[in-house]
């Protein structure tokens, strides 16, 4: 088992501190399992360092009663589990008598004191490492006062992390496809890194926030990336084997033509029997390699990747081949839902890229196989600082979906620009597509009585010393695998936890200051991101290419379908029934009405749905040219105040930490000063209405 654990204080939440009161007690571990020895390890290492001690359960007999006369602290059981104290005993009676065998799954727990002892119990050896990291998050308040029985469990099942990550460095995207903290943790100069240490450490931050899957490569599947399906098919062993003891499935991308460029077949054809045959022998191999293999991730006719088109098949065709092969060994296949035309013709206004998923993927609900999970991006562009809902999401109740998020910053600033993300995914994971009565996005991922998608994000993390490049980037990791568990925990108290965590016994003076200073420079990042860029849900202001910094028209006149019609009269893409390109239409009752409706649509959606007059006044009572100034001004001034908290932690954080946030704060002002300048300037060039409160613009 690699339960190694890195030294370097930039490492992440998680630090040694955080476990002082985990390993400050005297505790009983019960239960058997390669995560069971887990949970020995960390609290071990813990009280070796604090000063508690570990004990062994003793032998069970067939006639056992529960053990007295053993004091402890804390016990970590499995259930039904060997001897335990009176105490544990007496917690596992009343929860079987209250909820019964089996309440927990295979991933909950249950935590309780009671009689001045700590006991979590599990049904399952995950669900007594999630139970652990929970006793960590808590620290002191585990061993307070008495606490009642709590029963926790994942709201999803899956909760999934896709790396982009390439083998070969790829001569634009390099190691990492949008990736802003350095190279990949998997791979190096061509081949698998031969000291895997990172992906060890990694996996216990991933389960100490709550993620139990990873897929280890790029969705663009390139010749090298292919081949780890079948000749290298032991690196992806070898990282499966170093994440196994944290709970944590290794998944892999897929070329849908892989049986021409592997197998040598003439064709990909997904209703042709000897590339159903391949597929199946193939599969079978990679789980005789690597047993609790996850599946596959398979990106098809979408940006020039291959897929079921070629051969007059449909996305269901496509999906449920790889799904058929999957089946017998448990595996499911997330087919993604991101699928345009990035060929468009920009003077063609009734092309809308905003309606390409649901136009391809709603007419084929119910046609996926079980364990195919359609995997959409929970808006209907590309991760912009805000769009609504993908309405795929309602619009395919017969289909297992996940819901895509991307915790790395390609749009929202690429981890130069501090944006806490988890404020809008809350607000999406919440959003109710039916009504305020109906079922959310949250709901749907999780599937409710039948097994749901789960979430899934694009990992932010590399090579870097900080592991995310900006230091507080790592909250967008951290809250990620938070919201995944428990959709409705609060954002603020999720970066509350990893603040706790991430700065225990490392901050003098205590976490008073730092907790302080972080909530303020934090918590509203994202809406200060969103007010210093596009504005009012248009999106796409963005340099092609590198996709940083402010380009106004830098995508209006490409093929990719990115648009805002900024004219002498207005801006905005109406993409009504009545006037427009009718995505409005691919909305559920009420929210298709809101948005057709100019009057109706919330303000910071306004130009996502419609093109309107300068002098529109929004519900805020100020025109759009006149909100696009405030705005932006406003968040420059955001910027600088963060800059300012952040420089009277310089005493307070490790120098080291200060001195990279600051150097990313600064360039944030400096881009938040371009965004500003550049997007005032071009809409008073082209409105021509001057600024109410008489700045100066450029």
């Amino acid at each position: 088992m690699n339960t190694a654990q890195p030294n370097d204080v930039h490492a992440a939440w998680l630090p040694p501190e955080a476990f002082r009161a985990l390993g400050s007690r005297h505790t009983l571990v019960c239960g058997e399992g390669a995560l069971v020895d887990t949970v020995r390890h960390e609290t071990a290492q813990a009280c070796a360092r604090y000063g508690g001690s570990l004990d062994l359960p003793p032998p069970r007999p067939a006639d056992a009663r529960p053990a007295a006369g053993t004091s402890y602290d804390l016990v970590l059981a499995l259930v039904p589990a060997g001897l335990l104290p009176i105490t544990a005993a007496a917690v596992e009676v009343v929860y079987r008598r209250r909820h019964g065998a089996g309440a927990l799954g295979e991933e909950g727990f249950l935590l309780a004191r009671h009689a001045e002892v700590t006991v979590v119990l599990a049904e399952a050896p995950a669900g007594l490492l999630y139970g652990l990291y929970h006793l960590v998050r808590l620290g002191e308040a585990a061993f307070g006062l008495t606490r009642p029985m709590e029963l926790h469990r994942p709201a999803m099942r899956l909760r999934m992390l896709d790396h982009w990550d390439n083998i070969d460095v790829h001569p634009v995207m390099g190691q990492v496809e949008r990736g802003y903290a350095g190279g990949s943790i998997f791979w190096a100069n061509g081949a698998r890194r031969a000291d895997l240490t990172r992906v060890g450490a990694y996996g216990r931050l991933l389960a100490a926030g709550g993620v139990n899957a990873v897929a280890v490569n790029n969705v663009n599947v390139h010749a090298t990336e292919m081949r780890l399906l079948t000749d290298r098919l032991g690196d992806v062993a070898a990282i499966a084997d170093v994440l196994r003891p944290y709970g944590i499935r290794v998944h892999l991308s897929v070329s849908f033509a892989a049986p021409v460029a592997l197998g040598g077949l003439p064709a990909a054809d997904p209703l042709d029997d000897g590339v159903r045959a391949w597929w199946a022998d193939t599969t079978k191999r990679v789980y005789e390699s690597i047993p609790d293999f996850g599946g596959y991730v398979v990106k098809a006719d979408s940006e020039g990747q291959p897929g079921p088109f070629a051969y007059g098949r449909s996305h269901a065709d496509g999906a449920n081949l790889l799904a058929d092969a999957l089946a017998p060994f448990g595996g499911v296949v997330h087919w993604r839902a991101f699928v345009y035309n990035h060929r468009q013709d920009w003077r063609d206004r009734s092309s809308d890229r905003a309606r390409a998923a649901g136009d391809h993927f709603a007419p084929l609900d119910g046609q996926f196989r079980d364990n195919v999970i359609l995997q959409a991006k929970h808006g209907p562009m590309d991760f912009q600082p805000r769009e609504p809902i993908s309405p795929v999401i309602a619009a395919m109740p017969g289909t297992r979906l996940a819901v895509e998020f991307q915790v790395t910053q390609e749009y929202t600033g690429q981890q130069r620009h501090v944006c806490y993300l988890a404020p809008w995914w809350s607000e999406v994971l919440r959003f109710a597509p039916w009504g305020d009565d109906g079922r959310t996005v949250a709901d749907v991922a999780a599937g409710g009585s039948a097994a749901g998608g789960g979430l899934v994000a694009v990992s932010n993390v590399g090579d870097d010393p900080f592991w995310t490049g900006h230091p507080l980037a790592q909250a967008n990791l951290y809250a990620f695998g938070r919201l995944a568990w428990d959709p409705l925990l609060d954002p603020v108290a999720v970066l509350d936890e990893w603040i706790e965590l991430t700065f225990a016994g490392s901050a003098s003076g205590g976490l008073g200051p730092v907790r302080r200073a972080l909530r303020g420079i934090m918590d509203d990042s994202w809406r200060t991101y969103e007010r210093y860029t596009a504005p009012l849900g248009v999106g796409f202001m963005v340099r092609p290419g590198h996709h940083y910094g402010p380009d106004v028209d830098g995508y209006e006149y490409s093929p990719w379908g990115t648009y805002h019609f900024a004219d002498r009269d207005g801006v905005g893409v109406d993409r009504t029934r009545a006037s427009g390109t009718g995505f409005t239409g691919q909305y559920p009752p009420p929210w298709r009405d809101v948005y057709e409706s100019v009057e109706r649509c919330p303000d910071e959606l306004l130009l996502f749905f419609h093109h309107v007059p300068y002098g529109h006044v929004l519900h805020s009572g100020s025109t759009v040219i006149q909100h696009i100034y405030d705005t932006h001004f406003a968040g420059v001034e955001q910027v600088a105040a963060m800059r300012r908290r952040w420089e009277r932690l310089a005493d307070v954080v490790d120098p080291g930490v200060h001195a990279r946030v600051r150097e990313r704060l600064d360039e944030q002002l400096r881009c938040a000063e371009e965004w500003r300048d550049q997007i005032n300037a071009y809409f008073f060039r082209k409105s021509g209405v001057p600024d109410a409160h008489g700045r100066r613009i450029p």
